[in-house]
């Protein structure tokens, strides 16, 4: 397994564009199975991510999208069925649960917008609010904590189940 992570030059088409580029770099430069590529996502580098999942659909299994706002389009994703888990603390303080919600009814759209519905959008698309309780004691803050979703091994497990 190979992990990458890029840092940010921008939260928008820049930054998603160079973390397209450094994948395409390794699939040309290691021996990657391109057909398990997964995208996680978590507060910023999410709405990175979200921009370059729209912009390159084909290079992406499955994508983890977690305490962060969707920022890319929603209709290649669609095209494409790539499976998108979104997940966001009940209580997050810098972005809230609406904008999961948001991106979650978006996704859908867009995939009943070419046919897709029932366990099928369900096996696809995944809104996933955490509670309170989901978070260990003492946690100061819902929107960090969103690296215990990140972390969830069967949020992990769902992820690499899929491939292209």
């Amino acid at each position: 397994m190979i992990v990458v992570s890029p840092n940010l030059t921008d939260w928008g088409d820049k930054s998603a564009r160079q973390t397209i580029e450094l994948a395409d770099w390794f699939i040309e430069n290691y021996n990657v199975d391109t057909s398990r590529i997964y995208a996680a996502g978590f507060s910023a580098g999410g709405e990175t991510l979200s921009r370059a999942v729209d912009m390159r659909p084909e290079l992406f299994a499955a994508y983890l999208h977690c305490a962060t706002q969707w920022d890319g389009g929603y209709d290649a994703v669609a095209e494409y069925k790539i499976p998108v888990y979104i997940s966001m603390a009940e209580h997050d303080e810098y972005y809230g649960p609406d904008t999961a919600r948001r991106a979650y009814e978006g996704l859908k759209s867009a995939y009943e917008r070419i046919g897709i519905s029932g366990d099928e959008l369900d096996d696809l698309l995944i809104l996933d609010i955490k509670p309170d309780d989901y978070f260990p004691a003492g946690t100061s803050s819902y929107h960090g904590g969103g690296w215990y979703i990140a972390h969830d091994k069967s949020i992990i497990r769902w992820l690499i189940e899929h491939g292209r």
